[in-house]
């Protein structure tokens, strides 16, 4: 499936978990024997270096039909995200791939260098329907790799060449870096971004989203793109219950003073692994905090940590989902933010030039 490519890491950052949970789908694991743990090198074991594994991948673009989502194709150019949100629901699926959800999952890139060949020839097909893509639908398309590679900014090209609308998601202001293809996509009203912002608290950032923008530079992404037309919301995706909900009204306020024109959220669910790793962080940075939030967790999602239902697993349940929709509701009425990114359109989609197609595979 994939080959091993040398890292390119050189200075070491902290880590969303230090932990690799066990593969659900692998019957023999691999522990650590305690004893022995004087003998490892103490900076190394914390935060090691990022591996990166090529995907070798046919297709680019997948396909769901969740009622929840806005979006039926999405993109992405790499598994795992070595932003390392400890809450991140998409931990879970790097076990697929044999790794874990744990630290495999932001240590262990699997990368695809072909996405924007693939883009081009899946867009050249006629087999393929003009409709919105979403980039970040599972990792974030802007993490720190794609300083180097660049795949999504190629990706990005060939939108922006046929037309075609995207919807992009992400924690990183390196999306300024691709503003010119923005602004191109966006006066066919082909895109719009959404800048994830889950807390202001730095301090606070540091420990659940350890490689990602702070708060300050993404709000100034927020400006940057306002400011040049291109339509840009925020994401408070996921708001944790009895953590980050007191500061949904700041939030959004300093959001709308920034220029987003629309705001969304989503509420923490934890499947799989990523209820373990979540409460040992807790337990580990607010030990203090940590019963009242899982309580809270387990409340919104009938007394479990999780819920795979339509229509539930985003918003969640009961008093206290109830309280954060309204207070997020209030809150985004009084910044006069839309509660929906404008729509997209596809109407002046383009296929790919076949000259250049034909370039491409020689």
């Amino acid at each position: 499936m994939s080959e091993e490519t040398s890292s390119t890491n050189t200075k070491r950052l902290p880590r969303g978990t230090d932990s690799n949970p066990p593969n659900r789908f692998e019957p023999l694991r691999l522990e650590l024997d305690e004893s022995l743990l004087g003998q490892w090198d103490e900076e190394e074991s914390e935060a090691p270096k990022t591996q990166y594994f090529v995907d070798h991948s046919q297709s680019i673009i997948s396909y769901n039909d969740s009622p929840d989502l806005s979006f039926d194709a999405g993109l992405n150019p790499y598994r795992g995200c070595e932003h390392g949100c400890i809450y991140c629901y998409a931990r879970p699926t790097h076990e697929y791939a044999g790794f874990s959800s744990g630290l495999d999952f932001e240590s262990k890139i699997i990368i695809k260098p072909e996405a924007p060949h693939l883009l081009r020839k899946e867009l050249a097909s006629k087999r393929w329907k003009p409709q919105s893509i979403a980039m970040s639908g599972v990792t974030d398309c802007y993490q720190p790799i794609e300083r180097q590679l660049k795949l999504t900014r190629g990706c990005l090209e060939v939108l922006a060449e046929c037309r075609n609308p995207v919807g992009i998601v992400t924690k990183n202001n390196l999306v300024t870096r691709d503003i010119d293809l923005l602004q191109e996509l966006a006066r066919f009203h082909a895109t719009v971004v959404l800048v994830s912002i889950t807390t202001l608290d730095t301090d606070l950032r540091k420990r659940m989203e350890p490689r990602t923008s702070p708060p300050k530079a993404r709000l100034n992404a927020v400006r940057k793109l306002a400011d040049a037309g291109i339509p840009v919301g925020i994401m408070m995706a996921p708001i944790i219950p009895g953590l980050t909900d007191p500061e949904i009204p700041e939030i959004l306020k300093q959001a709308a003073e920034h220029g987003a024109q629309s705001a969304g959220y989503t509420i923490l669910r934890l499947p799989y692994a990523v209820s373990g790793l979540f409460e040992n962080w807790l337990k580990q940075h607010f030990p203090d905090k940590a019963d009242k939030v899982l309580k809270r967790i387990e409340s919104i999602r009938s007394g479990k940590r999780n819920s795979s239902e339509f229509g539930e697993r985003m918003k969640g349940r009961g008093i206290f989902a109830d309280q954060i929709h309204q207070m997020f509701k209030v809150s985004a009425r009084r910044y006069e933010l839309n509660s929906r990114p404008p729509a997209l359109s596809a109407d002046h989609f383009r296929r790919p030039s076949t000259d250049q197609l034909t370039f491409e595979l020689l």
